[in-house]
């Protein structure tokens, strides 16, 4: 049987041994998973071209055994990937603190940088094709990402399951969060483990 490949990205940033990135590679390999966790390009200022070449660069052939799970920002960079492929098929998504609208962005830098990633078009039923797994997580207490606006985005336009945690904020080391879980118990159900 083909070994099941997990591509993780972070966030705005993020890197790969930070939050809970660490942990989640460490529960995957255990179970004989091939776990990706890329540095993305330039985290402290994320571009969607640099970052959506990136992933591809990575990924190179997508199939029904590549999962892919993202945090912040990096779900985005997901979405922008997976509705650039043609006639492909993967195995699932789960979006950690995934958002299409934002709050409490602090500097006018920070707007700029988030600016073409909320306002750049995303093909929805593109993604929605590629797989029929989608799951977003989301806090109660999250200050970047407002909870109603985004899960409603999230339920209307890919059918996304949606699971509400309590009081774990953006799911990043600010927030205490060193674990998710959900996130992993979600995969091995996708996977039928």
């Amino acid at each position: 049987m083909k070994q099941k490949r997990i591509i993780i990205i972070h966030g705005w940033e993020g890197s790969p041994e930070r939050e809970w990135l660490p942990w989640i590679r460490k529960e995957l390999e255990k179970r004989d998973f091939n776990v990706i966790i890329p540095e993305m390009p330039n985290p402290e200022e994320p571009r969607i071209k640099e970052w959506v070449n990136h992933i591809s660069s990575i990924v190179e052939d997508s199939d029904e055994n590549t999962y892919f799970i993202g945090h912040s920002i990096g779900c985005q960079a997901i979405l922008r990937y997976l509705e650039s492929l043609d006639n492909k098929k993967i195995g699932g998504i789960i979006f950690v603190a995934g958002f299409f609208k934002l709050t409490n962005l602090e500097t006018e830098e920070e707007k700029e940088i988030a600016k073409p990633w909320l306002e750049t078009p995303i093909d929805f039923d593109k993604v929605k094709k590629v797989t029929n797994k989608i799951t977003a997580i989301f806090s109660d207490n999250d200050s970047f990402v407002p909870l109603e606006v985004n899960k409603k985005i999230f339920e209307e336009k890919l059918e996304a399951k949606i699971i509400i945690e309590q009081n774990k904020g953006h799911f990043n080391e600010d927030s205490g969060i060193f674990e998710i879980p959900v996130v992993l118990k979600i995969l091995l159900d996708y996977i039928g483990e």
